[in-house]
């Protein structure tokens, strides 16, 4: 059974030491008005594992503010805007931990997660130098083939956030169809938290849309302009001058300032 709560009381439920994936893709339906209410906490959370397949521009937020010990991530960046700068920095200095991950390392412990099981065997980064980055990653003997694979060990997830069109009260959520892992972290996730542009009555399947049926969604969260600056279709298009303000800004060491706006808007 889902609960509707506000922004601030959904992301309270956060906690220190806690992973937890962001929904959408690259600069797509990124649920920013979430880690908004995040760093509007005081004190802020520490020491998060941030799970994304694609991490952008809310996730270099938490970054730059000092919320995230370790990152899993194929990609981390602003797409065509570039590269993501407080990640950057971060990784230069050394001041979080980067696990190393590619799509398919990503993709398999997710679905080992959501198996219920130990790990994923695969022919993935087999004769490859990868193994050396994650001991983790084991070399295994297929019991019938007796060919050599890799163990891609299960992924955990304390917390999915994912921004979403609209939800109902009865737990129903609407999705655009650029789902990227979305319908896989709602089966990975201990709690699954949906921030949506609008409540309705009743959310209907739609050509542009997908229906994450109930019990998908533990708490759905309303958050007009929820996404904004990424995007978020078919209601509004990237804010590309919000995401260059936000790369000068930190470009020119002006990144606490940028948040001190950031924070302010409503």
């Amino acid at each position: 059974m889902h609960q509707q709560l506000s922004l601030v009381e959904a992301a309270n439920l956060v906690q220190d030491g806690m992973t937890i994936a962001l929904g959408g893709m690259t600069v797509y339906r990124r649920p920013v008005a979430f880690v908004r209410a995040l760093l509007q906490r005081n004190p802020r959370p520490r020491n998060l594992t941030l799970l994304c397949f694609t991490a952008g521009y809310e996730a270099d937020l938490l970054v730059g503010a000092g919320c995230v010990g370790t990152v899993r991530s194929c990609y981390f960046g602003l797409e065509s805007f570039g590269f993501a700068p407080m990640f950057t920095e971060a990784a230069q200095k050394g001041t979080i931990k980067i696990v190393e991950e590619t799509e398919a390392s990503l993709a398999l412990g997710i679905r080992a997660g959501i198996s219920g099981v130990g790990f994923m065997p695969s022919h993935a980064w087999v004769g490859t130098d990868l193994p050396r980055l994650r001991p983790d990653v084991k070399t295994i003997v297929d019991p019938y083939t007796q060919e050599e694979l890799m163990a891609f060990p299960a992924i955990h997830c304390d917390i999915a956030v994912i921004h979403g069109l609209e939800g109902d009260a009865h737990g129903n959520v609407h999705i655009n169809n650029n789902v990227g892992v979305d319908m896989e972290l709602v089966y990975l996730a201990d709690k699954v938290i949906f921030t949506v542009e609008q409540m309705v009555e009743q959310s209907e399947r739609s050509l542009n849309s997908l229906l994450i049926p109930a019990p998908g969604a533990d708490i759905i969260a309303p958050a007009p302009r929820g996404a904004w600056p990424t995007s978020c279709y078919p209601l509004y298009p990237v804010g590309g001058g919000e995401i260059m303000r936000y790369v000068d800004a930190c470009n020119a060491g002006q990144f606490d300032a940028y948040v001190e706006a950031f924070l302010s808007q409503r």
